[in-house]
């Protein structure tokens, strides 16, 4: 379900979990105030289907949105096709587990450039989601698939590239991480204008169904002149992070916010009590 508002929440459990698996995450999450977490998969789907239904249970219990970060493994414009295959299939495990757990957003980094053109690769990750999605389709697993916008310019993902997905299929939608387009773009993207422009690109290309359903990451970020290096908290960075807020208060977005800064729950709170002032 969509939520009605903006949420705010974390990626993976909350530092200060009593446990470090995704129910204590989940309870420690609405103890915080928060209103969201993102299972993190990255290292692997390892998940089994009756522990995914124990997760679904306190999530619905506690009220808090899921979503899933699927593993980092993920090329889908690898020269070798057994990793592509291997993509794909990681990317419907996080998907099914996803789904079963509550979850209906399936973020992932898509692929990278190699020494390929951009839209050669974008009409092979076009095709490859597409089947995807029609896989998912037919088993009846409904979820929203979210390629990342990422941080360095030799990966597939720009803020372009990922919205004109969400244009052309069904069931995708980008995943818009704010500190990878700063990175990406070598420190730029980081003004209440520019975080506009970003958020006027989806409503023009999305319609405003796509304010009305974001998924997004904010962090801190380390960047050099290739791109991203590594996440900060945001007072350790120059992310300009309340002039986000007022963007996306302005815009009325509404959807997920998932902090992925080191500490990832001071930093969603810091976050929701900046844009609740606003």
């Amino acid at each position: 379900m969509k939520p009605s508002q903006l949420l705010f929440g974390t990626a993976g459990t909350p530092k200060s979990s009593r446990k470090r698996n995704s129910i204590s995450g989940i309870e420690r999450v609405k103890e915080l105030g928060l209103g969201c977490m993102e299972l993190e998969f990255v290292r692997g789907v390892k998940m089994g289907e009756a522990t995914a239904a124990d997760v679904r249970k306190r999530s619905q219990d506690e009220d808090i949105s899921l979503s899933v970060h699927g593993p980092y493994y993920i090329n889908l414009n690898s020269q070798e096709p057994e990793k592509i295959d291997a993509s794909i299939e990681r990317i419907y495990r996080s998907s099914r587990i996803g789904s079963l757990c509550g979850a209906r957003n399936i973020v992932f980094h898509p692929a990278y450039y190699h020494k390929d053109q951009p839209e050669k690769v974008y009409e092979k990750v076009f095709s490859l989601l597409e089947q995807l999605e029609s896989r998912l389709n037919d088993e009846g697993i409904e979820v929203i698939l979210r390629p990342e916008t990422t941080g360095k310019g030799t990966q597939f993902g720009s803020l372009e590239e990922n919205v004109r997905l969400g244009a052309e299929l069904e069931n995708v939608l980008p995943c818009i991480d704010f500190a990878h387009l700063h990175a990406r773009s070598n420190g730029a993207e980081n003004s209440y204008d520019e975080f506009s422009a970003t958020l006027e690109l989806v409503e023009n290309e999305l319609g405003r169904e796509g304010l009305d359903d974001m998924h997004m990451h904010v962090s801190g970020i380390e960047y050099s002149e290739k791109g991203e290096r590594n996440h900060l908290n945001l007072d350790d960075s120059d992310m300009q992070y309340s002039e986000l807020m007022h963007a996306l208060k302005d815009f009325k977005v509404k959807g997920l916010l998932i902090c992925e800064s080191p500490d990832n729950e001071v930093d969603a709170l810091l976050l929701k009590t900046t844009y609740d002032r606003l």
